[in-house]
């Protein structure tokens, strides 16, 4: 099945529209923003809902304090910021206030990875999959595109249980079909092959795309999932093409450490140990420049993907 590009957005704004649906659907859908309105693509809601909406100002430790208030009357909470200041700033807020008691809190962050761009290290938080996976009870989500981002938005509002929403501010390939369903812990298989399985997520999954087309070309049948939901993470999806396969890559937009490639690493190592590859951020910081520009200088480009996806294949021979 070859994938058609439907236009080019920014997943931010899938989340702004999924948001704004939520509301629609249920009155107990509130927002809250540190500040950050416009960047996350929450004015459409504000507009609607002048009401469920709370701006909280550069004040991201109460933001997520104030979240899980709310649920205890019942409201669902969605609070939005950019990455860094949604998971690192406020670890302990979530730790102690939200995880620790279970609350409903859905908790979306915008501007993550290197493809944040210019703004550089401070803000291209590579990090927070791990902080996040690592809270007991939390789920966390990294859709690949506008229309998937708008999905699992509508899908977060349904699900009771913390959530970890994380998308970005470059406008990137929108390919997923609107109709698509989103199923919370549920990978997608985009492109089936036998030789190799390629598992990514975010921004990632067209970029392995790409690689997949230039595999393909050298004989090689590349398999790629899309593994949205890093936790819950759907082991057997993962187990079903790995044995199929019998050669394993993972491509994402975050450290190595502490990422979606670990997760399933781990899976592996405990149920189908097989050579595998890793195309990630190598325990560095960003820097400043374009996301093009910093996924080619990090390693994160199709070149990369289609060298490790080599490399993997070498080994399994």
């Amino acid at each position: 099945m070859e994938l058609k590009i439907i236009n080019y957005q920014d997943t931010r704004s899938g989340f702004g529209a999924g948001l704004l649906e939520a509301g629609k659907r249920n009155d107990k859908v509130v927002a809250l923003c540190a500040d950050l309105v416009g960047s996350l693509k929450m004015d459409a809601f504000v507009k609607e809902f002048p009401e469920r909406f709370f701006q909280m100002g550069i004040s991201e430790a109460q933001m997520i304090g104030m979240a899980a208030g709310l649920t205890i009357g019942g409201y669902i909470p969605f609070t939005g910021t950019f990455a860094n200041f949604s998971t690192g700033r406020v670890y302990d807020q979530i730790r102690q206030s939200v995880a620790y008691s279970g609350k409903n809190v859905k908790i979306c962050a915008s501007h993550a990875g290197l493809t944040l761009g210019e703004d550089g290290a401070t803000h291209q938080m590579l990090e927070d999959v791990g902080m996040m996976k690592m809270l007991p009870g939390m789920t966390v989500i990294v859709p690949c595109d506008y229309n998937q981002t708008k999905a699992a938005t509508l899908a977060v509002a349904e699900h009771q249980g913390l959530v970890y929403l994380r998308f970005g501010r470059p406008k990137v390939p929108n390919f997923t079909p609107e109709d698509h369903p989103f199923i919370i812990g549920k990978a997608d298989v985009l492109i089936e092959g036998t030789d190799i399985s390629i598992f990514a997520n975010g921004h990632m999954v067209w970029k392995a795309y790409e690689a997949v087309l230039r595999l393909r070309e050298e004989g090689v049948g590349a398999e790629l999932v899309n593994v949205h939901t890093v936790k819950p993470l759907d082991e057997e999806a993962i187990l079903r093409s790995a044995r199929k396969t019998a050669c394993v890559l993972t491509a994402e937009e975050h450290q190595m450490n502490g990422g979606l490639g670990e997760s399933i690493a781990s899976l592996l190592a405990q149920k189908q140990p097989l050579p595998m590859e890793f195309v990630a951020v190598k325990d560095l910081f960003g820097q400043s420049g374009t996301p093009d520009e910093l996924l080619d200088a990090y390693g994160l480009g199709v070149d990369d993907i289609v060298k490790a996806a080599k490399r993997a294949l070498k080994r399994k021979a």
